[in-house]
């Protein structure tokens, strides 16, 4: 450059992406967020599948019948369940060597082992028991990606 041309430099914005804004959170934090979007996410697929046609019905073991499943039971039982998830990574983040990977693989373990239950659902349609199984599994691709990512920022 010529010395009666002024010299500009260009300095990029900073980012500001999601696992960026996460990262600077408590983990608790980061696991609440996280739960209420796989809620969302979830009773969203329950909704999708309701407009299907998929019969919103199914019964505990040992239970004589199937119940209806309210609308808001896929969020509801979401936050019920990850209430757990959320505390594991709170211990794991405290005290675990790896938590990120000590997460990941006991929360997708507990999410195959999750999948027991709507297998073996009596009186329930086969269609609701997919529709359960899978709903397991997409609040698991939600949940479980926000907090291992988070914690994936601990090192000891």
């Amino acid at each position: 450059m010529s010395a009666t041309t002024p010299q500009t430099r260009t300095v990029p914005a900073p980012s500001r992406t999601v696992t960026g804004f996460l990262s600077a959170r408590p983990v608790w934090l980061v696991g609440v967020l996280a739960t209420l979007a796989g809620a969302v996410v979830t009773e969203a697929f329950a909704l999708l599948a309701r407009a299907a046609g998929v019969p919103m019905e199914a019964a505990s073991p040992g239970a004589t019948e199937a119940a209806r499943i309210p609308v808001g039971g896929f969020f509801g039982g979401v936050v019920f369940w990850s209430v757990a998830g959320i505390v594991l990574a709170v211990v794991l983040a405290r005290w675990a060597r790896k938590p990120a990977r000590t997460f990941t693989v006991t929360t997708v373990a507990l999410t195959a082992l999750s999948l027991a239950g709507p297998a073996v659902a009596p009186h329930t349609a086969v269609s609701t028991q997919v529709v359960l199984a899978v709903s397991h599994v997409v609040a698991a691709a939600v949940i479980i990606p926000l907090l291992a990512r988070r914690l994936s920022g601990i090192r000891r």
